[in-house]
């Protein structure tokens, strides 16, 4: 099988995700005129910058939430959807290199961004330039859709959502080989309920991550201490505060992990008389699966629900308790909340829905995916590797009929917002040649 992709692309691409490195597109909420801050902004219009240069039609959204670049004709569309913000570089002390500058050393390109998102998107942009490079013509409108607020609350598409055409089909490069197909629905939920005269509590702030430590100090430390010891859980204790220890996994993970807040909420609850404490340690309990409120819900396609109990804050005037559940992509959404929403209320506490995103199902047999694991499997010979399901969350389920492809490889590290991010050259070229014959296939005219 022939390439489009020469050593020219190759160069052009690494310079390209060099420039765009170069920018700290961080979320700065409310900067000057824009939604996300002015290196997201000056990061969307370098990145239309660039697609014109390349020879693309451009487009941006005037208030600054997306923009795309677009090539080709035809009624149908295929949208390549990528995202140029980054997640804070975290602490400077632990990066080798510096975090916005995209540095090439022993066969990776370090830097944020290199492997989320900025790297991958270029991969896929001079692929679809090599094709262009090549004389192919297509008979479908090739379309970048560039996000700005993918590490947040995906307001960018949402926006685009509601403003834009939906594609006939597409991919996100914005994952792993070889593809993923089933991204179970997100629902991250509030629980509010009364405050309480004895304690003042505050725990576990990202919803999607199982707390892995949490920590009491007050006035029955030393029942709590008892309860914790009976149970036989493992904790720390310093003066008069405990730490209850856990093992800390992604929300998408939970029932790998061990929760270190309900740990400490079962202790708590054995000497304090508290509706959300009740509620925790009575109905939920360490059940990451949801099954003891829910029942047992789980599909084929993408496996079993996941229950996080990701926080809890109480007050003299309100209590808090943040939940992040992942739901199976065949299930019922309404149903799960309904019966939530009546446990909850047994407790005296009110449900609110704080964020949703939902599943993202493209079946095994059809053309997208059909196309797309043939593409991979011929370039690589890779059998071994098969379509997934996944409990994360790419901008492909923002549109029907679109996936998450590539581009880390199966055998590569995983270094999204972690430091020293990096990306292999490897990686780099490997899925810019398997994007320009995925292009080709779904939208080349023969």
């Amino acid at each position: 099988m022939s390439t489009f992709i020469t050593e020219k692309h190759k160069e052009e691409c690494i310079e390209s995700i060099k420039r765009l490195v170069r920018i700290p597109s961080v979320l700065n909420e409310g900067e000057g005129d824009t939604p996300f801050g002015r290196d997201i902004q000056f990061a969307l219009e370098d990145a239309l910058a660039l697609c014109r240069e390349l020879g693309f039609s451009t487009y941006i959204d005037p208030k600054g939430y997306y923009a795309y670049a677009e090539v080709g004709s035809g009624e149908e569309s295929l949208a390549i959807l990528c995202h140029l913000d980054v997640v804070p570089a975290g602490d400077l002390n632990n990066w080798d290199t510096p975090p916005f500058e995209a540095v090439l050393k022993d066969g990776f390109l370090y830097g944020r961004g290199t492997q989320d998102d900025k790297g991958p998107s270029m991969a896929a942009l001079y692929a679809v330039k090599a094709l262009m490079d090549a004389g192919v013509e297509f008979d479908k409108r090739i379309r970048f859709i560039f996000g700005t607020d993918e590490e947040t609350l995906w307001r960018c598409l949402a926006r685009y959502g509601e403003l834009e055409e939906v594609a006939t089909m597409g991919f996100a490069p914005d994952a792993e080989f070889p593809l993923t197909y089933a991204e179970k629905g997100l629902l991250q939920v509030k629980l509010y309920g009364p405050g309480s005269s004895v304690l003042d509590f505050h725990s576990g702030d990202a919803f999607n991550v199982v707390p892995g430590k949490a920590s009491y100090k007050g006035e029955y430390f030393s029942q709590v201490v008892e309860k914790l010891s009976s149970l036989k859980f493992e904790y720390e204790t310093h003066e008069d505060e405990v730490t209850v220890l856990g093992v800390s996994k992604h929300a998408k993970d939970a029932p790998l992990g061990v929760n270190a807040l309900v740990r400490l909420v079962k202790g708590l609850h054995s000497v304090v008389d508290h509706s959300a404490l009740a509620f925790i340690s009575e109905v939920v309990g360490e059940d990451a699966t949801g099954s003891s409120i829910l029942g047992k819900i789980e599909d084929e396609p993408s496996g079993g629900l996941t229950f996080n109990v990701a926080g809890l804050t109480i007050t003299s005037e309100k209590s808090e308790i943040r939940i992040d559940i992942r739901i199976p992509v065949l299930a019922d959404k309404d149903t799960i909340v309904k019966t939530l929403s009546e446990k909850a209320k047994e407790f005296g506490l009110e449900y609110e829905e704080f964020d949703y995103l939902g599943p993202l199902y493209v079946p095994l047999d059809s053309v997208l995916v059909d196309t797309l694991m043939a593409v991979y499997q011929e370039k690589t010979g890779d059998t071994t590797h098969l379509p997934q399901s996944s409990g994360g969350a790419t901008f492909a389920r923002t549109m029907k009929n679109c996936v998450a492809y590539g581009a880390v490889f199966p055998d590569s590290p995983i270094t999204f917002h972690m430091e020293n991010e990096k990306m292999s050259l490897r990686d780099i070229f490997g899925s810019m040649d398997i994007y320009a014959e995925a292009v080709y296939r779904l939208a080349g005219k023969k």
